[in-house]
């Protein structure tokens, strides 16, 4: 499968399992999860083909291991805009984690903290270079250092997803270290 086509799919994936199953005729049980066929049959019903090769293409060679295959079902690992329950059991991070950013957001960050937005969670990664790759997404990065073993202490709850991103209702300012990324 060439490169173009994996990217097409997995965008199609990710706007469906996160966002919009409704667009494809799609329900998601409370997990977020869907039966593989169905999928397949509501995206070809909608005008997008896959063949279920494909479909284990790009969940295998997702560099950011964005879905997830539990027998016959698939699902989205992380970031939802629309009601999940994932079921990830709280578990403690590390010291510190990162959350890559633009400096146009700066401002409201250091009034607000990091806030969920259209998500459930905050993402945060785990190394400075995740957190610098996503922050490049939508221009010149800027990392932010997350106090997350003060945070934990200060009773808030951290999930870590299938695929390693970190989750967190918000990250108040006071537990934010700003720097610009390399």
């Amino acid at each position: 499968m060439d490169e173009r086509r994996t990217v097409k799919v997995s965008k199609y994936l990710a706007k469906h399992l996160r966002h919009q199953p409704e667009r494809i005729g799609l329900t998601l049980d409370e997990g977020g999860w869907v039966e593989i066929d169905a999928l397949i049959r509501a995206a070809a019903a909608n005008g997008f083909r896959f063949s279920r090769e494909e479909l284990d293409h790009v969940v295998a060679t997702n560099d950011k291991r964005r879905f997830a295959i539990e027998g016959s079902r698939i699902r989205a690992s992380q970031g939802h805009s629309i009601g999940v329950a994932l079921g990830l059991p709280a578990a403690t991070p590390p010291p510190y984690l990162y959350h890559g950013t633009v400096a146009r957001n700066l401002e409201a960050i250091r009034s607000e903290g990091l806030r969920p937005m259209n998500r459930h969670d905050v993402h945060l990664s785990s190394d400075r270079e995740t957190a610098t790759r996503v922050g490049a997404r939508s221009g010149r990065p800027v990392v932010l250092v997350v106090d997350a073993a003060a945070m934990h202490r200060d009773g808030h709850v951290f999930h870590v997803s299938a695929n390693g991103v970190w989750l967190t209702q918000s990250v108040p300012s006071r537990y934010l270290r700003f720097s610009k990324a390399h």
